[in-house]
């Protein structure tokens, strides 16, 4: 054996490297971007990611003789080249199913992406895509409640939802964060939202925090006559704690609470959305710290895989980017994992970065949520990208008008039924952007002002993490 090679790699591949292996539907199937050392051939590189994500060690062990491995163990069964990318290829890799515990995420993410990363024989490796098997995905929780459910609950139909994170996100008193989500709540949003890293900080703790703002919520359902929401975040530093505030939310009357399900983890997730099941309440997924996990091309587990572990573990609505705005993602990419969240069936499409078919059987859908450097003239692109099963969520595109708040908070929803009203007529509202807009602001002075505000405001950066299409 080279010296370059890691003990064992090399024996890893009569056992673990089966081109002539037919997945069985009952299987858990991954594909994975591989970079190997220089030298390592790829089908042993590959044969060690399948053994060391399922059975294998680096030694040969005289334990091997209690049990059947080949019932057990994963198999590399097929190698494909990455498009324009020489030193990378993609190992698709078939599990058993009884490797994994029934309904736990957090078991399935610890064997494929745990130690396997750390393997010397890798440069790099990222989980591209799993697809999960339906005798594994009907031992899931799945969303709490899911798109039709909520929108019973919320009373809203026939277009995307309108949210607003309240800004500064932190630094403000429970009473003026009240203040704003009444601002905004009144203006014309559906829902308002507390951002990922406010939780209980000395300068606003969290039962001071809930109780404006479900004074807020009330007010401005009063106001308007339309169901208002505001995403309380749950998220704390231990699970007691976070049951404890979300019982307490329930306890005022609030139709939803979030949780940042990353930081937070997959147990603290699966648990909260079985909460929310059982006590009828609406939950809101953040997804901080996903960044860290998926933007290198090469390294890490893709969002798409993210996505499709939260609708299994349980959330109503997710953060997905947006396309147009401030944050990471290009269009196809992201019109591939929104379908995992909303879908009943997702077919194999590698123009969209999904390497399965993907059936979700009845799981009900999770609702997309656009979030981040999103203003009024970006509504016809996000209406046409997310369509109606969303939530657009503008910050500073709320706040930042030049009236405050509630002058924003209207603009946005004049932009967003002038939107969907041209949809609704056929119009191509992408390339009718314009006109759509500035007829609108016609009848809306609120609109107008934000038209001029926010006209040369723009985030034309490269994307970093592209889809590997020849």
């Amino acid at each position: 054996m080279s010296k370059k090679y890691d003990a064992g790699v090399k024996e890893y591949r009569d056992t673990y490297w089966t081109p002539d292996y037919v997945p069985l539907d009952t299987d858990l199937l991954a594909c994975f971007k591989v970079t190997g050392q220089e030298g390592v051939p790829k089908e042993e590189v590959a044969a060690a990611v399948a053994a060391e994500s399922s059975t294998g060690t680096w030694s040969t062990v005289w334990s091997e003789l209690l049990t059947d491995l080949d019932f057990y163990k994963g198999r590399c069964y097929r190698i494909e080249d990455v498009p324009g990318d020489k030193e990378s290829f993609y190992a698709f890799i078939a599990y058993p199913l009884d490797l994994f515990e029934e309904g736990s995420i957090t078991n399935v993410l610890t064997s494929l992406v745990g130690n396997v990363f750390g393997f010397k024989a890798l440069r790099h490796l990222r989980l591209e895509d799993i697809r999960f098997p339906m005798a594994f995905i009907k031992t899931c929780p799945g969303p709490p409640n899911g798109i039709c459910v909520e929108r019973d609950r919320m009373n809203k139909y026939g277009r995307p939802l309108l949210g607003c994170t309240i800004k500064p996100k932190l630094g403000l008193s429970g009473k003026n964060y009240g203040r704003v989500v009444y601002e905004c709540l009144r203006g014309g949003l559906d829902f308002t939202k507390d951002d990922e890293n406010i939780n209980s900080q000395p300068f606003q703790r969290w039962q001071n925090r809930f109780e404006f703002v479900a004074e807020a919520v009330k007010s401005a359902e009063q106001e308007t006559g339309e169901r208002k929401g505001h995403y309380l975040n749950c998220t704390a530093a231990t699970p007691e704690e976070m049951y404890e505030r979300a019982e307490f939310a329930k306890e005022l009357g609030q139709p939803i609470i979030m949780h940042d399900y990353i930081t937070g983890g997959f147990t603290a997730n699966t648990g909260l959305s079985k909460w929310c099941r059982k006590n009828g309440m609406l939950l809101h997924i953040h997804r901080a710290m996903h960044a860290v996990i998926d933007r290198h091309p090469k390294h890490g587990i893709h969002f798409r895989v993210l996505a499709k572990c939260l609708r299994l573990s349980g959330g109503d609505q997710l953060h997905t980017g947006t396309v147009v705005g401030k944050l990471e993602g290009d269009r196809q990419t992201t019109l591939g994992f929104i379908d995992q969240l909303r879908e009943s069936f997702v077919p194999e499409d590698r123009s969209r970065g999904n390497f399965f078919d993907q059936d979700w059987g009845s799981m009900p859908g999770v609702f997309a949520v656009a979030s981040g450097g999103i203003h009024v003239w970006h509504m016809p692109a996000l209406v046409a990208i997310f369509g109606d099963d969303s939530v657009l969520q503008f910050g500073g595109g709320t706040h930042g008008h030049p009236w405050g708040s509630a002058a924003g908070a209207a603009a946005n929803r004049v932009a967003l039924e002038a939107c969907v009203k041209a949809r609704n007529a056929g119009r191509e509202i992408e390339k009718e952007s314009r006109d759509i807009l500035m007829e609108a602001a016609k009848h809306s002075p609120e609109l107008a002002i934000a038209l001029e505000t926010w006209k040369e405001i723009k985030f034309e950066f490269d994307t970093v993490d592209k889809l590997d299409v020849g």
